[in-house]
């Protein structure tokens, strides 16, 4: 195959590989087209003097309590922390569970390593007492 042609073949596989793309880029330029489009909105039609009783705290009819700074118990945050871990290995297992049997033997000792270093993080956080409420 003369090199011009088989140079004209590859601009237009790399062209088509560039055309998957429209969808994603016409999407996000509408979405933050239409984002723009509302805070606009927002600010020509929006109240221009609010005043002092509109700008308070609302609290179901009544003044706030207390001040809504106050300090969180750390186990909160390693609650938090270990369902974001676990829900990440739910998004690489769910998909990883329609192709295994294509991937074969190699991708289900790399996907037993992953969920049993998964594992050994859990019963270590478990052993620690993280997972204890007083």
């Amino acid at each position: 195959m003369p090199k011009r042609l088989q140079a004209q073949r590859q601009r237009q596989e790399r062209i088509a590989v560039l055309a998957e793309y429209l969808p994603s880029l016409l999407f996000l330029i509408v979405a933050t087209g239409i984002g723009v489009a509302l805070m606009l909105v927002g600010r020509f039609l929006g109240p221009r003097r609010p005043d002092l009783k509109k700008l308070s705290p609302y609290e179901c009819g009544f003044e706030a309590f207390e001040d809504a700074r106050m300090k969180f118990d750390v186990r909160y945050y390693l609650i938090a922390i270990q369902f974001i871990v676990f829900d990440l290995e739910i998004i690489f297992i769910v998909p990883w569970t329609q192709v295994f049997m294509e991937l074969g033997a190699r991708s289900l000792v790399t996907m037993g390593l992953f969920v049993g270093m998964l594992f050994l993080g859990f019963i270590y956080v478990w052993k620690k007492g993280a997972l204890e409420w007083e």
